[in-house]
């Protein structure tokens, strides 16, 4: 698979006890799994040798060991605009828990009480989008499952509700790139890219 220009890496962090059980996790410090270590370390092979001239990460514990595991510590810059969907009062709670009240939610159609609208997240990840077309060069990201979601949308230029369509595993590769002058989803929770994906 090709591409007609800059590469971006989006990695969700390693498995954590609450990303294995679907427990919201947003604010909460919840360390990595020994899998989770696992495939974060796993990592820092797949990406060796790549030149990114940007690699940007949550402030979420989780997500800078894993960025740590991989290799990028040295270069990395937090920033909160990556930080996962504010689930408020529903942190630490299961979707299947949150249906036994409201049987059609999801946190892309309904408020979280007490925290973000899909609109908010949107708008953090339209910030870091614009920085990575502004800059015009490979660029890695670690962060979490919705907000990745969402960001996968926004490049796509569909609204933040259709990140929905997207799901992302941890510790695994996912690329958007371009092909001309459409932005575009290059991988999905790729094993391995090597000699595959480079253009």
């Amino acid at each position: 698979m090709r591409s007609s220009g800059p590469q971006i890496v989006l990695v969700r962090h390693g498995e954590t006890e609450w990303s294995k059980n679907g427990r919201h996790t947003s604010y909460s410090e919840i360390p990595l799994t020994l899998e989770g270590e696992r495939q974060a370390s796993s990592l820092k092979s797949e990406l060796s040798g790549w030149d990114f001239k940007l690699v940007l990460c949550s402030p979420r514990k989780r997500a800078q060991r894993t960025c740590e595991l991989a290799g990028f510590s040295q270069q990395v810059e937090v920033t909160e605009d990556l930080a996962e969907w504010h689930y408020g009062d529903h942190e630490g709670i299961t979707t299947k828990e949150i249906r036994q009240k409201d049987p059609q939610w999801t946190v892309f159609t309904h408020q979280c009480p007490g925290g973000e609208s899909s609109e908010q997240v949107a708008d953090r990840c339209d910030r870091v989008i614009r920085r990575l077309k502004e800059l015009g060069d490979d660029a890695l990201i670690f962060a979490h499952s919705h907000v990745l979601r969402v960001l996968i949308a926004r490049w796509l230029e569909l609204p933040p509700i259709e990140g929905r369509h997207f799901v992302i595993q941890t510790g695994v590769l996912n690329i958007l790139s371009y092909e001309h002058e459409s932005t575009v989803l290059l991988s999905l929770n790729a094993a391995s890219f090597r000699n595959d994906i480079r253009r």
